[in-house]
């Protein structure tokens, strides 16, 4: 019988705070297990294992992120989207490194909730996209480019990988600058492309 209190939810939410904390690769269901107060078989009755573990949290994540984005993008257009969108997408990214790393998984082609999920945060960015009159392939490659350079941003300030004496903040700011720049000129609406 499992034992009192201990739910799917609250076994991957403290497998999100686990993640959190030590990094997506270090979370172990023996480390959740101890966190829970469990014994590790336990926890097979509410999660496959270790790969449904991180598939729950991946979805888990890829839906947050969604929303954090949808809500920095509400009521705004191009490189204001843009800027308030990498803006949240970095403070979501710092704050939550584990499930950062679960929400970078493509979903498994046939898992319809991973499907799903990840769907949602590339709707987001489309949405943005579609303020710079780029649709399709063109979307797509702007996507791309932008998933790329923020995922690289975050990545690397996470890291501490930035040595050089300038000012992070800074440079994150003109990264994003410059990419709503490039959106622009890639547009083929004239009323945007007139405005560069």
């Amino acid at each position: 019988m499992p034992r009192a209190g201990l739910t799917e939810i609250r076994v991957v939410e403290e497998g999100e705070r686990i993640a959190d904390e030590v990094g997506l690769s270090g979370l172990t269901l023996a480390a959740l297990a101890e966190r829970l107060g469990v014994r590790q078989p336990s926890l097979y009755k509410h999660v496959a294992g270790t790969d449904g573990l991180r598939r729950s949290i991946a979805i888990r994540a890829k839906i947050e992120l969604a929303a954090v984005l949808r809500r920095a993008t509400v009521g705004r257009a191009r490189g204001d989207a843009i800027t308030s969108m990498a803006r949240a997408y970095r403070v979501w990214a710092k704050q939550h490194p584990g499930r950062y790393a679960a929400a970078q998984r493509a979903p498994v082609p046939g898992d319809v909730d991973d499907e799903f999920a990840s769907a949602e945060a590339v709707q987001v960015a489309f949405d943005v996209m579609a303020g710079y009159n780029l649709r399709d392939d063109d979307a797509v490659d702007a996507i791309r480019g932008l998933r790329a350079a923020l995922h690289g941003f975050v990545t690397l300030e996470s890291g501490g990988d930035f040595g050089l004496p300038v000012d992070i903040d800074r440079s994150f700011e003109r990264l994003v600058a410059g990419l709503a720049t490039a959106f622009e000129a890639g547009s083929d609406d004239p009323a945007v492309s007139a405005q560069i």
